[in-house]
């Protein structure tokens, strides 16, 4: 049954608000596009695209003889996507009097074959499934190793990859970052993998994030915000909690827009009243007190923290900080030094809450043992000023044990990304012990030349028995340096 007719001109065709317009995965618009070409082409890539973006049950593109009758008709239809990520078959051009498809019974079939396609993957797994987008200069070797980084983050967010998108530009498009030709591409690849998210290996801006929204109608975030809802799933400690949240408040107030910031205040004459704050201007007002409050919070603790560094220095207690790389191990080493039981995971971020254990040495030397959040490239600005509380434990210590896990095929990169965080924390002056862990994993050789190398030791941390060099080493340092304390 037909419910409505639409024309178009030559230069488009709008579709108004349809009362039975149908938004389930399953279904599609209900709505048949039937259009002319008058070079005698078949349906074109923007074609498609409409096909795809809104969903609709078929599209013809019928072409035009000289004369002006109607010649060949081209059409195609959306397909449940597939292994072979397929989105949409096309028929056999034919003249357009011999167009006979079964339509109701053709479009019941595909909506049924859709529904089941999705409550399949609603099925498999509750997660978000993403697209992820980097954009880059040239194809460099670090440029590689940021991208496999920037996978194993989104692993560790719990997301599932459908694919990874590389765009090779010599700087990122000031609107939609990757380009608007890109950006479409890039959707009706999301289309066809029931990818349900975009998350971009580049911080977005306000503007970017809503322009990327607006054009391919799905959901954007970036490597900021990935990393963010990292660590709010690991967060357990109270002051953890609130090192996230002042994160996330301090990224997410310049992205609070309304629908028309002209409309954000309802002005009223002489004599009466406007309704108030619009629900944006409450947001923002809550947002700016939850972070003053949350910014006190943060505060108290980092006065906490002055004292019991305080005390550590009146008793001369030495401190140990343990640094190093996201997932490197550094937790593993804390807890086979001190037979402890903090956590540990074989992903990144799995510590963010910092742990301080003692440490008895056989020569009856007593130190503080610290274990602190895994380091990154490009840490977001947000985190790190919501994190300085915690790493200016750092400022503090005696030495570093930089753990650094030799198995990693990108070692070097990790070597000198840490270099560079010191170096911003300046803390380029405090003492510093390379500590090869997971040396179990590679060539006995290898390991041993990297210590060599760097002066440093090669271990496995989740073995004792290798950690006798290591112990002697920090002992002989604090021997050594025995009359500052």
């Amino acid at each position: 049954m037909i419910e409505y007719v639409i024309a178009g001109t030559s230069t488009g065709i709008s579709i108004p608000k349809l009362n039975r317009r149908r938004i389930h995965p399953g279904r599609l618009q209900g709505i048949r596009l039937v259009h002319t070409h008058l070079a005698g082409e078949g349906l074109s890539s923007e074609d498609l695209t409409d096909l795809a973006k809104l969903r609709l049950d078929m599209i013809h593109a019928i072409t035009v003889r000289e004369d002006g009758e109607p010649d060949l008709a081209y059409g195609a239809y959306l397909v449940p996507s597939d292994k072979a990520r397929e989105l949409w078959k096309t028929f056999e051009p034919v003249p357009a009097y011999r167009i006979d498809i079964p339509f109701h019974s053709f479009i019941q079939e595909l909506e049924g074959d859709i529904a089941k396609r999705h409550a399949s993957l609603d099925a498999a797994s509750g997660q978000d499934r993403a697209i992820l987008v980097a954009v880059i200069p040239s194809m460099s070797e670090n440029a590689m190793i940021e991208i496999e980084e920037f996978k194993d983050l989104a692993a560790s967010a719990g997301i599932s990859v459908m694919d990874t998108v590389i765009q090779k530009r010599p700087k990122p498009d000031p609107k939609y970052v990757a380009g608007k030709g890109k950006i479409t591409d890039i959707f009706i690849k999301a289309l066809a993998v029931d990818a349900n998210l975009l998350i971009f290996d580049h911080e977005l801006s306000p503007s970017q994030a809503r322009s990327i929204s607006d054009l391919a109608d799905i959901r954007v975030i970036d490597r900021t915000q990935l990393i963010l809802d990292i660590f709010a799933r690991r967060a357990r400690t109270r002051e953890g909690k609130i090192q996230v949240e002042l994160a996330q408040l301090r990224y997410n107030m310049p992205r609070l827009v309304g629908k028309n910031p002209s409309l954000s205040r309802l002005a009223g004459g002489i004599g009466t009243r406007g309704p108030g704050e619009t629900k944006l201007e409450v947001d923002r007002r809550r947002a700016k007190d939850r972070v003053a409050r949350l910014e006190r919070e943060a505060g108290a603790i980092s006065r906490k923290r002055k004292l019991t560094r305080l005390r550590r220095n009146r008793k001369n207690v030495p401190v140990i900080s343990i640094i190093g790389y996201t997932n490197t191990g550094k937790s593993t080493l804390l807890n086979t030094l001190t037979k402890s039981s903090v956590l540990v995971a074989d992903m990144p971020f799995a510590t963010l809450d910092p742990s301080s254990k003692r440490l008895r040495f056989p020569r009856d030397i007593e130190v503080i043992i610290t274990d602190t959040v895994g380091f990154i490239r490009d840490l977001p600005d947000d985190l790190r000023a919501a994190f300085m509380a915690t790493l200016e434990e750092l400022e503090d210590a005696h030495l570093l044990l930089e753990v650094i896990d030799i198995s990693d095929p990108f070692l070097e990169y990790r070597i000198q990304a840490v270099d560079d965080i010191i170096k911003n924390l300046h803390l380029q002056d405090t003492p510093r012990l390379k500590v090869f862990n997971k040396a179990d994993q590679c060539d006995e050789e290898f390991a041993a030349s990297m210590a060599d190398r760097y002066g440093g030791v090669s271990v496995s941390a989740l073995s004792r028995a290798t950690l006798g060099p290591l112990i002697e080493k920090m002992q002989r340092f604090f021997l050594d340096k025995a009359s500052q304390y």
